[in-house]
């Protein structure tokens, strides 16, 4: 798999990854709804933690991008 970066603006990063970590949090509510006495054990315990694996991902890019961010607005000091 290869990816190809594509330039969004800020803000649309932003909100895009705040509904992706809405619709995550959603996703691991209505699972814990869910009656797992009706799935093979393994398979409920890899659909909760492949949800956990995006949630964090997603909070992952969120911290990297604002830590970013931040570091490009700060200013340089010049000798």
């Amino acid at each position: 798999m290869c990816s190809v970066p594509i330039e969004v603006p800020p803000a649309d990063r932003a909100r895009w990854l705040a509904e992706l970590a809405q619709a995550l949090d959603d996703a691991q509510r209505l699972f814990r709804k869910l009656d797992v006495r009706t799935i093979p054990r393994a398979d409920a315990f890899e659909l909760y933690m492949r949800i956990e694996a995006a949630r964090l991902e997603v909070q992952s890019l969120r911290l990297s991008r604002s830590l970013r961010e931040r570091a490009e607005m700060s200013p340089q000091r010049m000798k």
